[in-house]
């Protein structure tokens, strides 16, 4: 049956409405692509923040619990830390490594030949936190010891020849060191006392208390074990006091590596396997989930930014002088003018520089003082020493030569100690 043509119109004229509808249509299906592409530019972004924000959590949920002692710790910066030492031992040249368990402390001293002489100091704050089993481990490290304020038990594991004479000697007024330790006469009076000791015939007793040392030094075995009775001149609050801060540099000025235990409270640690391979004892297994972010973050930006440089240009470097053909040019230049007195002085100022850390002195320290913290140590008498390092310049390139030479030897000699 064939419709009729009025039909056939509004058949068409429907078809032709629809049409007028498709541009709306249209229209409406573009905000929906508008967000298809703010999500697709926006996605990679957003990966990386949910990254960064999964690693904090991480962090948070893995961090370790806060130390419950913070008595003369490296990192406390409050009265009873000892931050303000350390870095003071840090400027002076000194590698100051701060644990806190005797397996990382262990790890830190590392193996050394079994006669050769102890190259690195053992700190050990309040030794009577540890147990019976850390004290043996750490007693039997190839390195100086010193003990702050030890126990009974302690000097029975560490310095059997020591023993405890009063646990609550008077503590604040300054003391006066009274012994032949050189670093303690230098020192003069600091705030001694606390705990003080017997000390055998051999040892060295200073800082008297009610007659009994409050610190003790005596050599043992190819080591040197020191003794302090009194922690507190160490630590932030009292180490601008008095004398504390010289008495504790020269205690601490035998070896250039410093190994400073902070021991938590009766808390056993495993000791290192033989031979086993450990991760840096400064760096905590939380820091290495940082690591890993960064190392994403960097291999992210290398990828991006790798295609907006071009190829690497080669060029050639300048003329290269060597450093001894540099010396040797200074050298003929003062040779030439005969400038003997500025080689001796800028020698003498050289060796002054690198000789005053190690005798615990500080710069500009007077002649006297110097002389003598040299002659403790050397051979040689206090009138050679000052003819040396502060005689009149040389008068012949002979004379010269055999400066440099003595200022060689008496560095040497001072090291040796």
């Amino acid at each position: 049956m064939i419709a009729p043509p009025e039909q056939l119109v509004r058949s068409d004229s429907g078809t032709t409405d629809d049409a007028a509808q498709a541009p709306g249509l249209i229209i409406a299906a573009r905000p929906r692509e508008r967000l298809t592409s703010a999500w697709r530019s926006a996605r990679g972004p957003l990966a990386v923040l949910a990254f960064v924000v999964l690693g904090v959590i991480v962090i948070v949920l893995l961090a370790p619990a806060a130390k419950s002692n913070t008595y003369l710790d490296p990192a406390g910066s409050d009265a009873s830390g000892t931050k303000a030492l350390v870095d003071i031992l840090r400027e002076r040249g000194f590698q100051v490594t701060s644990v806190y368990s005797p397996a990382d402390a262990l790890d830190a001293i590392g193996a050394s030949p079994r006669n050769a002489r102890p190259a690195v100091t053992l700190v050990i704050t309040v030794p009577d936190l540890l147990t019976a089993a850390q004290r043996a481990q750490l007693g039997r490290a190839h390195a100086d010891l010193f003990l702050v304020e030890p126990g009974g038990l302690s000097l029975m594991a560490f310095a059997p020849a020591i023993s405890v004479a009063d646990r609550d000697a008077p503590f604040g007024e300054p003391v006066k060191p009274g012994c032949r330790i050189a670093g303690a006469r230098l020192a003069g009076s600091a705030n001694a006392g606390q705990i003080t000791y017997h000390r055998p015939r051999y040892a060295i007793g200073c800082y008297r208390v009610d007659g009994w040392p409050s610190v003790v030094r005596y050599s043992r075995a190819g080591r040197t074990i020191t003794v302090l009775g009194g922690g507190s001149l160490l630590s932030n609050g009292l180490l601008a006091e008095e004398g504390n801060a010289a008495l504790a540099l020269n205690l601490l000025n035998a070896h250039r590596a410093i190994v400073w235990l902070t021991p938590e409270p009766m808390i056993a640690q495993p000791p290192p396997a033989a031979g086993g391979k450990h991760a840096p004892s400064l760096i905590p297994g939380t820091a290495w989930l940082v690591v890993l972010q960064l190392c994403v973050a960097v291999g992210l930006a290398a990828v991006w930014r790798a295609r907006r440089f071009g190829p690497l240009i080669s060029e050639q470097l300048p003329v290269i002088v060597r450093a001894s053909e540099t010396v040797e040019g200074h050298a003929r230049l003062y040779q030439s003018r005969r400038a003997r007195d500025r080689v001796a002085s800028a020698l003498r100022e050289d060796m002054l520089g690198r000789m005053r850390p190690a005798l615990g002195l500080v710069a500009g320290a007077p002649a006297d003082a110097v002389a003598d913290g040299i002659a403790s140590r050397s051979r040689r008498s206090r009138q050679e020493i000052l003819a040396i390092v502060y005689g009149p310049a040389p008068a012949s390139d002979a004379d010269l030569v055999r400066l440099a030479d003595d200022l060689d030897e008496l560095e040497r000699e001072v090291r040796s100690q």
